[in-house]
Formats: structure tokens, C-alpha cells, sequence
């Protein structure tokens, strides 16, 4: 995974475009927040899209880049102020190296997809948070690229795409981590395509074309592409062929009490 981003750092921010789109509105949401955070950790910052967003909305906190890629980190950190340099520190979400109860926020776009274990991020999430801190994020959901799967195993039975988590069991994860009051939406966005060979290199260019194992497609003969060309045209509607994403969203705070137990009973709340 981290070969595979580390290739894509000099094409992701052209062919990021929903990526971006995403990071915007995950920012949107951090406005109907009152926080005033010192720390703020940038999980799975790629190439610094919300960094100047988060600097100026928390002008007095110290922004962490944390990511797997040492290549898109060392583009991001460029994305900060120039008297007011983010740190950067590169590793896995699944095992972050910042003591107990470090951060005041962590913002993650579209990065827990790529966990093999979302259990141990956000009980990891949950660890490096203060007492009263919130976790925003954003991930992708199971109806994400679901034109593109229905079509590869039309072709062959390998896996392609990633699988994606649904918004109820990341819910019910958020819980079973200590976080209080979480609260889960999703939405569908559609990115359309003249060809599916276009699909395939945006996701090529931003590091993509890599399931959460580390699994990487092998050779792709001119048959093979040739009949998922042929599955994916018959969602072709008004010349363009659709790529659905469900964009999941998500924040939980972190209790300011120090009873574990108080926590038990809170249900989640589901919308979208």
C-alpha cells in the first residue's frame, strides 16, 4: 500500500477530484463545532488537502500530518503556512506512535478504508484523544466502485475492489471503542466517465488500484479488458458511464467523565 501511494504522489491531485470534494464538506462539518483545539492530528493526510483549512480554523493549534507515505507527506507539509509548518510524522492508523490523550481533534478523509482492521484504529483513535476531543472523519461505504465490482466479476473471480465497511457496523465500532455519541450519515456521490479505461486510471493516479491487503491487480491481458469493457456498458446512460461512491461520515466525541461504564447505553444515530 504504501509503494502504491508512494508512486501516485506526483499524479493524485489531478485525478483527486472527489477526494477533494469530499475533504470540502468534511470541513463544512467541523463548522457546526465549537472547539478550540491546541492539537489537531490530520490522520491520513495524503497530500495536505485540509491542511491550510484546519491552520486557519484553529489558528492556535499545532496541526500533525500523520500517513502511510512518506512521499505524499513530504508534498504536504509544503501545504502549510510558511511561519507555521505542520509536523509530519509517517506510519500505519492502526498503530499510532503519540502517547494517551495527545490530541484535541483528529480529522481523517477518506483513509480508514485502507485499515485491515478498523477495530484497532479507532480504538487507537480513541487513545491518543483527550477527555472531550472529537473525531471527524470521512470513509467510503459498500455501494462505493459497485458498478466497477459487479462488472470485474463478470470477468474473473479475483477481488479488484476494495470491500468497504457499512455506516452501521462503523457506528457500532465507534462504540465499542469508548467513544460517545456518535453519529453516522452517508450520501452517494457519482462521478461519471466517457470510458471505464478512464475509471481505471484515476484510480491508477491516486494509488487506488491496491485492495486494503496490499493486494495489487496483476497483468491485465487485452481479453480481460476487453470483457470489462463489455459488463461495465450496461450502466452506460446518456453517453457516460457512472462510478457510485457512498461517502460515509462520522463523529464521536470522547467522554469527559472517567467512568468507562457510563457509555453502555448510548445508542448511535444514523442518518442520511
Amino acid at each position: 500500500m504504501r509503494k502504491a501511494f508512494d508512486e501516485a504522489v506526483e499524479s493524485y491531485d489531478e485525478a483527486a477530484v472527489l477526494q477533494k470534494e469530499v475533504c470540502k464538506r468534511l470541513l463544512e462539518k467541523l463548522d457546526a463545532v465549537r472547539l478550540a483545539p491546541k492539537w489537531v492530528l490530520d490522520a491520513g493526510t495524503g497530500t495536505g488537502e485540509a491542511v491550510k483549512s484546519l491552520q486557519k480554523k484553529y489558528k492556535k493549534a499545532e496541526v500533525v500530518l500523520f500517513d502511510l507515505s512518506e512521499a505524499m507527506l513530504q508534498k504536504a507539509v509544503k501545504q502549510g503556512a510558511l511561519f507555521r509548518k505542520p509536523h509530519q510524522v509517517c506510519g500505519n492508523i492502526e498503530s499510532l506512535p503519540f502517547s494517551d490523550q495527545s490530541f484535541d481533534l483528529l480529522f481523517s478523509n477518506l483513509a480508514m478504508q485502507w485499515c485491515n482492521d478498523l477495530g484497532a484504529a479507532l480504538t487507537e483513535f480513541k487513545r491518543v484523544l483527550k477527555p472531550g476531543a472529537l473525531l471527524q472523519f470521512a470513509t467510503f461505504g459498500p455501494d462505493t466502485l459497485k458498478e466497477l465490482r459487479a462488472s470485474w466479476q463478470k470477468v474473473d473471480a479475483a477481488v479488484h475492489v476494495n470491500n468497504f465497511i457499512d455506516m452501521h457496523d462503523i457506528g457500532d465500532g465507534l462504540l465499542q471503542a469508548g467513544f460517545a455519541e456518535p453519529v453516522m450519515e452517508s450520501e452517494i456521490i457519482t462521478v461519471n466517465y466517457k470510458e471505464v479505461d478512464t475509471l481505471m486510471q484515476d484510480l491508477r493516479d491516486i494509488g487506488a488500484n491496491v485492495t486494503a491487503n496490499g493486494h495489487r491487480q496483476g497483468l491485465l491481458t487485452r481479453n480481460m479488458l476487453k470483457q470489462l469493457r463489455k459488463a461495465y456498458e450496461v450502466y452506460r446512460q446518456n453517453d457516460v458511464l457512472p462510478a457510485s461512491y457512498e461517502i460515509v461520515y462520522g463523529h464521536a466525541w470522547v467522554a469527559e467523565m472517567k467512568d468507562k461504564t457510563v457509555s453502555r447505553d448510548i445508542k448511535v444515530a444514523f442518518t442520511g
